[in-house]
């Protein structure tokens, strides 16, 4: 039986449970969060859709014991309110340490003991804390990172291009905030490599980077949340889980060079990080990356 569990029922949370439900990923669903009118409303909404589609689901809500054989628990609580524009992900850092603390402790008392997809921001940092907290070894944590800024600079460079994002490959690696950094060096269009197509086509490569970058402000910007992209990040890293499908991508994982979780390339399966996938990068990659991870293991031993 596949069973998932989504702690946090906000923007992101409630469309990862309707993904979920919708597409008949999962048997059973745990969702949980403190506002026990959302989970309500949340579960009957997607209850009064079962007639109507193809699959059927368990919905359980307020239930933490339940997450003891749960194969996945994909972690979205926060507080949108403490963002505003142009900001950084950094605003929901006090909030969310302090929940941190009370759900990893949760998570913990539950036995749980499969993996942790973590969305909450900062994303690496919280990834740090969820292990710290909950006791769960490295490779059960996971965090989507820079998994979804990578979307955003496969759509920058497709737009530049006129090309299909799935056509561009490679990698935006560090923290899923904005010491974050396109590894050019990785960078495949149609497996032509990306420095050959910008001199061709006169393409600034900074200005496309940033666009990644600054990609999740312009959603917010006009609807105050994001929630569509992340969510699919999020399941498709519950669906590697769950399938074993070793699937390679880049995700905020614990790196034991830095110490930390950082946006780096993996290997995601049935226990979660089945591989760190190390990649060449160029000098100045390899700087900026060191950079990225440790702002964030500063973060993280900033939290006592």
């Amino acid at each position: 039986m596949r069973k998932l569990a989504v702690i946090g029922l906000g923007h992101v949370g409630a469309t990862v449970a309707y993904t979920l439900v919708t597409k008949g990923l999962v048997d059973e669903l745990v969702l949980i969060d403190k506002n026990e009118d959302k989970v309500v409303a949340e579960q009957y909404d997607l209850l009064d859709m079962l007639a109507r589609i193809d699959t059927s689901t368990k919905i359980k809500i307020q239930d933490y014991a339940s997450l003891k054989d749960a194969d996945v628990i994909i972690t979205t609580f926060g507080n949108i309110r403490a963002l505003s524009d142009g900001g950084n992900r950094f605003g929901e850092f006090d909030h969310n340490v302090a929940q941190v603390k009370e759900v990893g402790q949760k998570i913990k008392e539950s036995g749980f003991n499969g993996v942790i997809v973590n969305v909450t921001n900062p994303c690496d940092v919280i990834a740090t804390l969820l292990v710290r907290y909950t006791g769960l070894p490295h490779n059960q944590v996971v965090g989507t990172g820079t998994f979804l800024d990578t979307a955003r600079m496969q759509r920058a460079v497709g737009q530049a291009l006129g090309e299909d994002p799935k056509n561009v490959t490679g990698y935006v690696l560090g923290e899923h905030g904005e010491s974050q950094f396109t590894a050019w060096s990785t960078v495949r269009v149609k497996d032509h490599p990306m420095a050959e197509v910008a001199a061709e086509k006169q393409l600034d490569l900074p200005d496309l980077d940033n666009q990644a970058r600054r990609g999740g402000w312009l959603v917010f910007h006009g609807k105050k949340f994001t929630s569509y992209a992340i969510a699919t990040c999020a399941v498709k890293l519950a669906q590697a889980v769950l399938a074993d499908a070793h699937l390679a991508c880049p995700a905020s994982i614990f790196v034991e060079k830095y110490g930390c979780y950082v946006g780096y390339p993996a290997v995601i399966g049935a226990n979660g990080v089945e591989a760190v996938n190390h990649v060449p990068l160029t000098k100045e990659e390899e700087d900026k990356l060191t950079s990225s991870a440790n702002f964030i293991a500063e973060k993280a031993a900033s939290v006592k």
